[in-house]
């Protein structure tokens, strides 16, 4: 027996998985979505399975309205960030009441 070869598998089960980063599938998506050739034109282009070009299109097409309106974790964040500008801002106008009060006083006092 080889190396190659493993007990009880046959050979093409030994199929190494591809991976595609996410800017291949973004290009392979946009191309679908233009519909100038056809899946499996796309697929035989790209080497890549029709069928994983279609799950693809489903989930670009179905995340897409998330590009729009942000996803709920994202408004959350969005939202957190707001209410601690707004306290710092508050705290930063307090702290220039009292430093305008400190200086005033100062003064009166002839230590400034």
């Amino acid at each position: 027996m080889t190396k190659s070869q493993s007990v009880g598998l046959p050979e093409e089960s030994k199929r190494i998985r591809k991976s595609f980063d996410d800017a291949f599938k973004v290009k392979v998506v946009l191309e679908a979505l233009k519909e100038t050739m056809t899946i499996a034109e796309l697929a035989s282009k790209y080497g890549v399975h029709p069928n994983q070009i279609s799950n693809w299109k489903k989930h670009f097409l179905s995340r897409s309205v998330e590009v729009f309106s942000g996803s709920g974790r994202e408004r959350e964040e969005l939202e957190t960030l707001r209410r601690d500008r707004d306290r710092l801002v508050h705290q930063i106008g307090e702290q220039a009441v009292d430093i305008d009060f400190l200086k005033k006083n100062l003064q009166k006092l002839n230590l400034l």
